[in-house]
């Protein structure tokens, strides 16, 4: 029988996550259990898990590597989303904006606190549009949430420059975008708060899992406090007879994931690196064909911030990008999300979810018509760059 590896070489699974999965988290999660028996619990067994807590040792590492103080990771990209927003005080009634071009869980997570979702346009980034967060400003307005969609930066001095006029929250939704930037600044430091998302297609991975990030002590209490039924970690207290002020749920990692985690976290750098290589010899391969067909690549306002997590360029009409995708398909490459998957991306259908208009004609006319290319470690690009060019010269 093959391994999963094996079979995963095979098939050309276009999703990042995995591709870097090998012995080095296989040997960890060995040690791992044989140094603390196995406590997979983040919390208390101190007399047989032996000081292990890699939970806590995750979570600095991440805090680390954004170069902030405080880090909570949480279950999912969802449950950091969640969390983040009750941690900063967004409350029943509240407004949040947010962009038409997001995974659905954006808008479950501010459903999820008891507020309003208010959707702005996007772009031709595929990122939030400025002016369209303004129009959707009003009294109840609380927080802004910009998606860094598909692995780049939305355009946080505008974001953050509305902010301040208007009074309002940030809490950055980094799930496309770990380790990514926006002007030398590390994506979901920027505003109050920042989540990332470890789930299996991201680029580093614990199967699920996710983070939240922030340099507000009270902000970092409270979503600890929230992910673990509303325990405040009262220092000299056993966690039995622990203080509580704050409903809660449980949101929390394990700590085998949080080992599987440490191990991603290291090969961030050199995955990042390779993605980078690749879209840009990608890009530079397909923008004579693209040229010449009237094909516009999305603008990216930080080429060197990006993650390079895919490709994506706008085509003439949607008829047109169905076509080609269905061609891509058949010759055996993929999409990412557009079009494939557009209906958990794009608010204009998420009907059942929003109370107003689900009608965004900015949004829906771009991403009808977009082409989004997955951008891998493991990519072979001579190739896919002369598959596409003779399927659009066909």
């Amino acid at each position: 029988m093959k391994t999963f590896l094996e079979l995963r070489s095979e098939r050309g699974f276009v999703m990042p996550g995995y591709e870097l999965y090998g012995e080095e988290e296989k040997q960890a999660l060995m040690e791992w259990f044989d140094s603390n028996n196995g406590v997979m619990f983040a919390h208390g067994f101190d007399k047989i898990r032996n000081g292990v807590y890699k939970v806590r040792e995750f979570e600095k590492n991440i805090a680390d590597r954004m170069k902030v103080p405080y880090c909570q990771v949480v279950s999912s990209g969802t449950s950091a989303l969640l969390v983040a927003l009750k941690a900063l005080g967004v409350n029943p009634g509240d407004e949040v904006i947010t962009s038409a071009f997001t995974f659905v869980a954006t808008v479950e997570a501010i459903i999820g606190c008891g507020a309003i979702p208010i959707i702005a346009e996007v772009d031709d980034t595929l990122n939030i549009k400025p002016e369209s967060v303004v129009q959707n400003i009003s009294k109840k307005t609380k927080c802004i949430i910009p998606v860094h969609m598909a692995g780049t930066p939305a355009n946080m001095n505008s974001i953050m420059e509305i902010a301040t006029l208007y009074n309002l929250l940030v809490m950055e939704d980094c799930a496309q975008a770990f380790g990514g930037t926006y002007k030398g600044e590390i994506l979901g430091t920027i505003g109050d708060a920042g989540i990332y998302s470890f789930d299996f297609a991201k680029n580093i991975t614990t199967g699920e899992g996710g983070a939240i990030v922030t340099r507000d002590k009270d902000v970092y209490e409270r979503a600890r406090a929230y992910h673990d039924h509303g325990h405040e970690y009262t220092v000299g207290i056993p966690r039995g007879k622990d203080t509580r002020s704050t409903p809660g749920f449980n949101f929390r990692m394990t700590e085998a994931q949080a080992v599987l985690g440490i191990v991603q976290l290291t090969k961030l750098g050199g995955l990042l690196n390779k993605q980078r290589e690749n879209k840009r010899e990608l890009k530079e391969g397909l923008l004579p064909i693209l040229s010449k067909k009237g094909y516009v690549p999305r603008r990216v306002l930080d080429l060197t911030g990006d993650i390079a997590d895919s490709f994506i360029f706008f085509m003439q009409n949607e008829e047109e990008a169905l076509g080609f995708a269905k061609k891509l398909s058949n010759a055996g490459l993929g999409t990412k999300n557009l079009p494939d998957a557009l209906d958990w991306h794009f608010a204009g259908t998420w009907c059942h979810l929003l109370s107003g208009s689900c009608v965004f004609p900015e949004t829906n006319n771009l991403l009808k018509r977009s082409i989004s290319l997955p951008i891998n470690v493991h990519m072979d690009v001579p190739h896919i760059v002369k598959t596409i060019t003779d399927l659009m010269e066909e």
